[in-house]
């Protein structure tokens, strides 16, 4: 029985996945953790990647399943996981990285606000999506019936300030590029170890003559 086969596989992936949620925040617990625009995508990323995990495993029963398949509710599930986590995380990354890629520092005031307006936009899109999905709402359909009109409405006002987050991005990468604020080696401090952060910023072409001692 493939439906069988499934549930007990959707059903299992959320032990190891639950183990790396609780292994992020040990790691952060008790740190001198420092909110800055990296750090706020990471968390974010945290936040959205558990919220799909919890649902995923709602979906995973076969009797849920019958009843929020092909709705809204695997809409909002799907891009929490897959496509909000992951982007999160990628902008994580280009911002931890792009001081060292540039040689230049972007503005944090600007990097937060992008942060805060994806955070607030992104949720206010998706996560009515639950209660639309549970109200029966299919999806791949142009229109719909007056009743499922709120939500919808909430959902469109998350994705124009999504797209007012996508436009301060762009707006951030061109100040850090025309204002030219020259990035340290280590802009993060003690945190970030790595042998990277040991070279200027943007590092040399040749970067170290002989292999570096690492104690």
């Amino acid at each position: 029985d493939t439906q069988r086969y499934f549930a007990f596989a959707s059903m299992v992936i959320a032990v190891p996945t639950g183990v790396k949620v609780f292994s992020w925040l040990a790691t952060m617990w008790g740190g001198s953790i420092e909110f800055k625009t990296p750090m706020l995508w990471a968390l974010g990323f945290v936040l959205l990647f558990t919220i799909g995990g919890v649902t995923g495993i709602m979906v995973a029963s076969p009797g849920i399943d019958r009843s929020f398949h092909d709705t809204y509710f695997v809409i909002a599930h799907f891009h929490y996981v897959l496509s909000l986590g992951a982007v999160f995380a990628i902008f994580a990354g280009f911002y931890y990285w792009f001081p060292k890629m540039t040689g230049y520092m972007y503005s944090e005031t600007l990097g937060k606000l992008h942060f805060w307006l994806m955070f607030i936009g992104v949720n206010l899109v998706f996560f009515p999506q639950h209660f639309l999905g549970m109200a029966g709402m299919p999806r791949r359909y142009a229109d719909y019936p007056d009743a499922f009109a709120g939500w919808n409405f909430v959902s469109s006002i998350g994705s124009y300030i999504s797209t007012a987050g996508l436009v301060v991005f762009f707006i951030t990468v061109a100040e850090a590029f025309s204002r030219r604020r020259q990035a340290s080696a280590n802009p993060w401090g003690e945190g970030a170890t790595t042998l990277e952060w040991q070279l200027p910023s943007p590092p040399p072409f040749h970067q170290w003559e002989k292999l570096p001692r690492i104690v």
